[in-house]
């Protein structure tokens, strides 16, 4: 399903080519969650922020799925207590939100969160679509270096 593209160590940037399947979605949060782990410090002393991250990256992963056409690529970048994720798809639609938010609502629910979770969140222009994006404080665990 994945494969890195980049040597995240050096760069504090890991990418990862999709492919559509079972667990598609499972397999970006683990991704995450290993970035964050690696960057950043245990879920233990990450605490929320770490679960807004895995929840936020299932929302773009599924949103890419459900509206997006393909999503072909996973992408997170931290320097200095910030983790910037984005999602490419092969769709040139911007995300929209259909309608006012309503929470008894089975689903619709993934830009209001963005919105409510992440610290920014955005949507640019790609050669094959586009890639939505968002951005969180994490704060730096103890000890560990700043990635650069």
């Amino acid at each position: 399903m994945t494969s890195p593209r980049t040597r995240p160590s050096a760069a504090r940037t890991r990418r990862y080519e999709l492919t559509v399947g079972d667990g598609v979605v499972r397999e970006c949060r683990d991704l995450a969650g290993r970035a964050l782990s690696d960057w950043f410090g245990t879920f233990a002393e990450l605490g929320q922020v770490a679960d807004d991250v895995l929840l936020l990256v299932s929302e773009l992963v599924t949103n890419a799925l459900t509206h997006g056409g393909v999503p072909y690529e996973l992408r997170f970048d931290g320097s200095e207590g910030r983790l910037w994720v984005q999602v490419s798809d092969s769709s040139p639609q911007r995300p929209r939100p259909h309608g006012r938010h309503h929470a008894g609502r089975p689903s619709g629910h993934g830009l209001y969160l963005l919105g409510r979770l992440a610290d920014a969140w955005g949507c640019v222009p790609r050669c094959r679509g586009k890639a939505v994006w968002f951005e969180v404080e994490v704060g730096l665990r103890a000890g560990r270096a700043a990635p650069t």
